[in-house]
């Protein structure tokens, strides 16, 4: 097949050195607008679950991405004038440079034979008539998938708050969080190491306390400068930085939930953030991306007909995608009524943090729950002690 891929983010260019390593037969372009090198945002997350499967799909790419990445595996939270917290048994996970990530995987693709084209921005099909396959992984405001937007059956639904992402010098140990009240409200931070030198930094707050800081009329300057006051907590004296590698200022922005009925029409289908995206506070748009990635190519190597490989892939994938949507939506939820948790003391607000997807919480008093939770957690523990010894 000749294949085109529209966007050179993680999913286009997993995708494409994926279904080259199947087949090297298959013609494949990666078309990304991007000069080469300069990407838009910092670092991203990904947990032990996604490694492992990368690892087992294609070794050499997991072994760079596993390198070049940094680890925590505690949580800490500073809420208003509290000592700090500290969790150390969830899950830890790892940080990476998106820069890296993707250089990583451009770098693996070409060497399979995959041809990259940067600084060519697609906006149509017809630039591409002579491709089998084009999938569209353009991002959350895809030019393609907004031609047939009718069909897919896009909808687009604004998150209530606010939020920036930046970078910072400070580095983090564990993944941090910082919450701190103002007479206009909270306004939160969560942090996490991705490289030797920097770390990402994603603020957060209602559009009550956004306007009431004014940080919806400040300059870029300006913004940063308060930010740095208000989250001095943590950050140590380090700046944030507001300006990443693409030349790109950051923005604040209310999050885009996108979903999509269909996946495919015609030779086209969609991936990554073009056919879905879920709340950045689960941290699972890299792991998703590439998820979509490596079950298009299983789809299309186990198929004999596109059309039966394209409806299997989407099947599949949405029943996936409709999992990490609730999640989202239940943890997105969860920071939107910050101020129902916010008075705990540090360690339960933390706990209940990490209890944000529960469909219960939103409908019992924290405080009760908390203690429930407690309760459960420890009966779980005797009962394991005492299968053990069984």
């Amino acid at each position: 097949m000749k294949v085109a891929c529209v966007g050179g983010g993680p999913a286009g260019l997993y995708f494409a050195l994926l279904l080259k390593r199947t087949d090297p037969a298959h013609e494949v372009t990666v078309y990304e607008r991007y000069p080469e090198g300069s990407t838009y945002g910092w670092g991203v997350t990904y947990w032990d679950e996604l490694y492992a499967k990368l690892r087992a799909i294609d070794p050499e790419s997991a072994r760079a991405i596993r390198d070049g990445s940094v680890r925590w595996k505690s949580w800490v939270a500073r809420v208003g004038e509290h000592p700090p917290a500290r969790v150390g048994h969830w899950d830890g996970g790892f940080g990476i440079g998106r820069n890296l990530l993707l250089g990583i995987l451009a770098d693996r693709a070409r060497s399979l034979g995959v041809h990259i084209e940067y600084g060519r921005e697609i906006t149509g099909e017809e630039e591409l008539s002579d491709a089998d396959l084009i999938v569209a992984c353009d991002g959350v405001h895809s030019a393609l998938r907004e031609r047939h937007s009718g069909h897919f059956g896009t909808a687009v639904a604004l998150g209530r708050n606010a939020y920036l992402w930046l970078a910072t010098t400070k580095v983090f140990g564990p993944f941090t969080f910082s919450f701190a009240e103002t007479p206009h409200g909270w306004i939160w931070c969560y942090g996490y190491g991705y490289d030797a030198g920097h770390s990402t930094c994603v603020i957060e707050c209602s559009p009550e306390t956004w306007e009431g800081l004014g940080l919806d009329r400040a300059t870029d300057a300006e913004g940063l400068a308060l930010l740095e006051k208000l989250f001095a907590d943590i950050l140590d004296g380090h700046p944030l930085i507001g300006r990443d590698d693409a030349g790109e200022r950051a923005r604040w922005l209310n999050f885009r939930t996108v979903t999509n009925e269909r996946w495919h029409h015609g030779n086209l289908v969609l991936m990554g953030d073009a056919a879905h995206t879920t709340h950045y506070s689960i941290g699972a748009g890299t792991a998703l991306a590439l998820g979509d990635a490596a079950h298009l190519v299983h789809s299309l190597t186990t198929e004999k007909d596109l059309a039966a490989a394209l409806a299997g892939y989407e099947r599949g994938r949405q029943a996936t995608i409709r999992r990490a949507q609730k999640a989202a939506r239940y943890s997105a939820r969860w920071y939107e009524n910050l101020p129902r948790y916010a008075k705990l003391p540090p360690e339960q607000l933390l706990t209940l943090l990490g209890r944000r997807h529960s469909t219960v919480l939103p409908h019992v008093p924290p405080g009760l729950y908390y203690r429930c939770d407690q309760v459960l957690d420890r009966a779980a523990t005797w009962w394991s002690r005492i299968r053990g010894r069984a």
